[in-house]
């Protein structure tokens, strides 16, 4: 592709509300525009990664045995109204009525979609097991679009479901499909790790995440220091100590006037966080508040905290008035000791032999609090002890191998395994081998494939531009002709090396804009293509050519006479 038959549109401005490298980038190099809050054009230059993507995706599932179809965008709200998620997903859902009044959805997600193909498509277990996959622009309606395409309301996804007739089934494509996911990135060249996860909104049991480190990544990962261990730090188990078994009750009440934090206290009383138990009052969505305490210096684990019984998904803080009214205490005192509501405690906090903690009283904390105190006059309602904080680093690894780590990562693929959840609601059933009518057993597996090209971006840039990985980068080869206008020799030399590695199959860019040079190798560096050739007067007449790998720190000269099969040797890898 010559420079002056393709749209290239860099900028140098960097925009204003571009918070990270992978948006402000994409943005300069032109390979987006904005149309709308969180909902971009892509243009000739992203689409070509863009396309890059979606192919290295389709290659490996079709080598995984999943069969590629195309399903509707827009959906009926019948069916969503069959799983009940119409009103619980709630306004990411993108509701909208057509000329009879009629709802339907732009979907975020298509597992209603095809479980009602397959339950008209699939009757009986011999068609089993079975995969379709497609890749389509979905749509959820988020309520701050940020960093670009990283977190847009309109994007590229590739969703695949599977269908079983056991869990042993469902299981061996699991693994398959999380294989596949492996090399997906693999080839993609970027650094990733599979880490166990939380199902969230789609429900069903075992679930992976596949997640692209990086500094800006949005989510907390941990990992183990000695084993393949890893998980997202929603789900990661904090391993629970002994707990504390002691029993003196040296209670101590100390005046802390104006001391409502953590922090204040721990300066005003001469004590550390891990000293100190924190209650959080929540209120579940049946109206009833719920005391959770946690060590001082740990973090509540939101999803933790929903899987309780007495919790479930929907909480949220109680308001200063609800606990003040429930409590007769202000937010700041509030402490698990002669408490009345039901208390669920973490398990590092239970473990403390004494701590200090709000006294109830305004103004008043408690010195040398036991947990027998507590439950001293609990004894119809004891205190619950479970898992609910976020692990810290230096935590044991669950496995009991090593200590954990906590690094940032980018979530670009999630797989999970939904068991019967749709098939059920939906009546989606094939006849077993004895002839009795069986829901089917279903998996998810997503990639988010918009979302790769700024995760890939995120991962490899440097503060002059992108560092696209070869397999991802719209053009492998740019050459530079230095004066090209002004010189037949110099476009000769471009022009022939241009053609020889097209005819191989390379895709190159021929930049023969009549722009200075230091332009053209701003641009290219900006653009981040990984191979560079500058032809120039100069270097001509010593027959050779100069050369530069994107990441490389100084240029090298190589023969003209042989330039061409250097450049193979240096794509291949060799």
């Amino acid at each position: 592709m010559r420079s002056s038959a393709f749209h290239l549109a860099t900028v140098k401005e960097t925009p204003a509300d571009a918070e990270i490298a992978s948006h402000q980038l994409m943005i300069r190099t032109g390979m987006i525009r904005k149309l709308s809050s969180g909902i971009y054009s892509w243009s000739p230059l992203g689409l070509k990664v863009l396309r890059k993507v979606e192919q290295i995706i389709r290659e490996e599932m079709d080598r995984a045995g999943c069969l590629e179809m195309l399903m509707p965008s827009i959906q009926p709200s019948d069916l969503w109204q069959e799983t009940g998620r119409w009103d619980v997903f709630g306004p990411l859902l993108l509701k909208i009525n057509d000329r009879a009044g009629r709802d339907f959805c732009f979907g975020p997600t298509h597992e209603e979609v095809i479980t009602d193909f397959v339950r008209a498509e699939i009757r009986s277990y011999k068609q089993l097991p079975i995969c379709f996959y497609q890749i389509q622009s979905k749509f959820r309606d988020e309520i701050r679009p940020r960093f670009g395409v990283m977190r847009a309301r309109e994007f590229t996804m590739k969703d695949a479901y599977s269908f079983h007739l056991d869990d042993a089934s469902m299981s061996e494509t699991y693994q398959r499909m999380h294989a596949a996911y492996c090399r997906v990135f693999e080839r993609m060249d970027l650094a990733f790790r599979p880490v166990e996860a939380d199902s969230g909104a789609i429900g069903g049991s075992e679930s992976h995440e596949f997640q692209v480190l990086a500094e800006s990544g949005e989510d907390a990962i941990v990992y183990s220091t000695d084993s393949e261990y890893a998980a997202n730090i929603e789900t990661a188990e904090a391993l629970a100590p002994p707990p504390s078994t002691a029993e003196s009750n040296n209670l101590e009440v100390v005046d802390t006037p104006n001391q409502r934090t953590i922090n204040e206290v721990c300066t005003h009383l001469g004590v550390s966080a891990a000293e100190t138990v924190k209650t959080l009052i929540i209120e579940t969505t049946e109206g009833q508040l719920v005391a959770l305490c946690l060590r001082g210096d740990h973090e509540l684990n939101e999803v933790k905290a929903s899987r309780q019984a007495m919790i479930g998904n929907g909480w949220q803080l109680a308001s200063d008035e609800k606990i003040l009214k429930a409590c007769t205490t202000p937010v700041g005192y509030l402490g698990p000791y002669q408490l009345s509501l039901p208390m669920i405690v973490d398990r590092a906090a239970a473990a403390l032999d004494e701590f200090v903690c709000g006294a109830n009283d305004l103004g008043k904390h408690l010195k040398h609090v036991t947990w027998a105190a507590v439950n001293f006059d609990r004894k119809d309602d004891p205190i619950i002890i479970a898992d609910l904080r976020n692990v810290i680093e230096g935590d044991p690894s669950p496995d009991g191998r090593g200590t954990l780590k906590i690094a940032r990562g980018i979530e670009v693929g999630h797989i999970f395994k939904l068991g019967t959840k749709y098939s059920e609601s939906m009546n989606a059933m094939v006849q077993n081998e004895g002839g009795k009518p069986v829901p089917m057993m279903m998996g998810c597996y997503g990639i988010g494939v918009s979302r790769i090209v700024a995760a890939a971006i995120e991962q490899n840039h440097d503060d002059r531009g992108i560092i696209w990985p070869q397999a991802l980068a719209p053009f492998t080869v740019v050459i530079v002709p230095l004066n090209g206008h002004k010189s037949p020799r110099v476009t000769e030399a471009a022009n022939t090396l241009y053609e020889q590695l097209m005819a191989q199959g390379v895709e190159v860019l021929l930049d023969d804009r009549k722009l200075r040079p230091g332009v053209m190798f701003a641009d290219a560096e900006l653009l981040g293509i990984p191979h560079r050739v500058v032809i120039g007067e100069k270097a001509l007449d010593q027959n050779q050519f100069e050369y530069l790998q994107r990441t490389a720190s100084e240029n090298e000269m190589i023969d003209q006479d042989t330039a061409f099969d250097y450049l193979i040797k240096q794509l291949s890898g060799n």
